[in-house]
């Protein structure tokens, strides 16, 4: 019998952009995506590429999630302001990752229904979100050792400001992941085990030896205040911890403390899932303290005026690290999360 040798395929996403030239460039990803009255169009994904003197290779990224828009004012304003001259090393910015449902105000890609952050490793052959996580993971994440990702809790919860990462029984890469999320300088860093977080842009800067965390700066579907001036702050702190351009990362808190609190999502116990369908009335706000057993809100249900409220317990005690945003939810919804002071061992 003959075996015919089958290439791996490769990423239909084309670009104009030299990622080793030095200086800054500023331009698109584009990923085909026919369409009707345009069989050979592109979706245009925003990419810079800033170049300096030799020095660490990182990624910042914002949009993953079209309705978490912290990171895409942030990474974009970073994008055309940072002076190449003053970087030392290659820094590679995608603003809009998911351009589609950033354009929406969306978390879910308008094109093919799916949660990008959900799409990792990706698939050269399939959706436009699977074609594009796939370049991500194969000509992006292979050129860095660091990514940043700059997220928020989007139309549906509200976030205590934070970093968030993923344990690793690495002692040394736990190590530089926790200095990472120091010297960005959130008032929390939350170490996290998440509801199917194996796809994510995280996970899969991690299965490549990429040091990563995400943030949650925000929610409630709006641009936050403090959330955009940690980001951007952030975004610089990051630098400069990395010795990329000059300065010490600013990483004091507005209620006087000085540096980050390291937190911890352990396991599901954390979470507080919605029993029901129904209308939520949440009774705290992101950063309260709460004890397991305490009311966490009550589900209504409006269809059946006469019927009672049910409520809702957390099950740890901790601080809220995110809080409803919406008020319709279905049985399975997430409406409530609690963190706890950091003990891994």
């Amino acid at each position: 019998m003959t075996i015919i040798a089958v290439d791996t395929p490769k990423s239909r996403i084309f670009h104009d952009l030299d990622f080793d030239r030095p200086g800054r460039q500023i331009g698109y990803l584009r990923v085909p995506q026919s369409r009707d009255g345009g069989a050979w169009s592109t979706i245009e994904i925003p990419i810079a590429v800033v170049n300096g003197a030799p020095g660490p290779a990182v990624l910042f990224t914002g949009g993953v999630h079209g309705d978490e828009y912290e990171g895409q004012i942030a990474v974009s304003r970073l994008a055309r302001r940072l002076d190449p001259q003053s970087l030392r090393g290659r820094l590679i910015l995608m603003p809009a990752v998911d351009l589609p449902a950033a354009l929406a105000g969306r978390r879910m890609c308008p094109l093919d229904g799916r949660d990008f952050n959900r799409c990792l490793p990706g698939d050269p052959r399939g959706s436009f979100c699977q074609m594009l996580a796939h370049f991500i993971d194969t000509e992006i994440l292979t050129r860095v050792g660091v990514s940043v990702d700059i997220h928020a809790a989007g139309n549906a919860m509200e976030a205590a400001l934070s970093t968030c990462m993923h344990h690793t029984d690495d002692p040394d890469i736990l190590k530089q992941t926790f200095t990472l999320a120091e010297n960005f300088g959130a008032p929390y860093n939350v170490v996290f085990s998440g509801v199917d977080e194996t796809s994510t842009l995280a996970a899969a800067a991690e299965r490549r030896r990429v040091l990563a965390i995400s943030s949650e700066l925000g929610g409630y579907g709006r641009v936050s205040v403090d959330g955009l001036r940690i980001a951007e702050r952030a975004l610089l702190n990051v630098l400069k911890g990395m010795s990329m351009i000059d300065g010490t990362p600013d990483t004091s808190q507005l209620d006087g403390h000085p540096g980050t609190r390291h937190m911890e999502v352990r396991d599901h116990t954390g979470y507080v899932f919605a029993p029901s369908d129904g209308l939520f009335e949440p009774m705290d706000l992101a950063g309260a303290e709460v004890r397991a057993g305490q009311l966490a809100g009550h589900l209504h249900f409006i269809e059946e005026w006469a019927r009672e409220p049910m409520p809702v317990e957390y099950r740890s005690d901790g601080l809220v690290w995110m809080a409803p945003g919406s008020g319709r939810v279905r049985k399975g919804d997430v409406v409530g999360v609690v963190m706890r002071p950091y003990s891994h061992s």
